[in-house]
C-alpha cells in the first residue's frame, strides 16, 4: 500500500463499531434527569397520602377492637393498661376474651405510638397519631390524625 493512499480515521466510527460518544450519553443522562424532575414530586406526595390512609385505617381496626374488648369486659382500657390490653390480658379482667388483634398493636406508619384517652374529651375513648411531625397540630402530612 502506498503511503499517499491511507486515509485518517479523525474520529469517526466504521460501521462495525459498537458504543456511545460521551455527548449521546450526556443527552440521554439530561433527559432522564428532567424526567425524575417531573416524577419525583409526585411520587412522594402519593407516599405522604398513602400514609395517612394507613394510619386512618390502623386507627379503624383499633377502634373496632376497642369495641370488642369493652363488649366482652365491661369497659375500655383503662390509661395504665393502655392498647397493649387488646393483645394481653390485663390481671384485673377475668371476663377478657382476647386477643382482640391478630398481632401486636401496631405504631403509626412514622413509628410513634398511637396515643389513647381514657375518658376522651370528644368521645369515650380519643385516638390520636401525631403525624409526621409526631408534634401536637401541624398541617397537612404533618396534621394529627384523630378517631372524632
Amino acid at each position: 500500500m502506498a503511503l499517499g493512499t491511507m486515509k485518517k480515521d479523525h474520529g469517526r466510527r466504521a460501521a462495525g463499531d459498537a458504543g456511545f460518544t460521551l455527548l449521546e450519553l450526556l443527552v440521554v443522562m439530561v433527559i432522564i434527569g428532567m424526567l425524575a424532575g417531573f416524577v419525583a414530586p409526585r411520587y412522594f406526595s402519593q407516599v405522604g397520602k398513602s400514609e395517612i390512609k394507613a394510619a386512618r385505617a390502623q386507627m379503624d381496626a383499633l377502634e373496632k377492637a376497642l369495641d370488642q374488648y369493652r363488649l366482652d369486659v365491661g369497659h375500655y382500657p383503662t390509661m395504665e393498661q393502655g392498647l397493649v390490653a387488646l393483645v394481653e390480658r390485663p390481671a384485673s379482667e377475668p371476663r377478657w376474651d382476647g386477643p382482640y388483634l391478630k398481632r401486636a398493636v401496631p405504631p403509626d406508619p412514622w413509628g410513634s405510638p398511637y396515643m389513647m384517652t381514657v375518658p376522651g374529651q370528644h368521645g369515650e375513648i380519643d385516638l390520636v397519631s401525631y403525624g409526621k411531625d409526631r408534634q401536637p397540630g401541624g398541617t397537612g402530612e404533618a396534621a394529627d390524625i384523630t378517631n372524632w
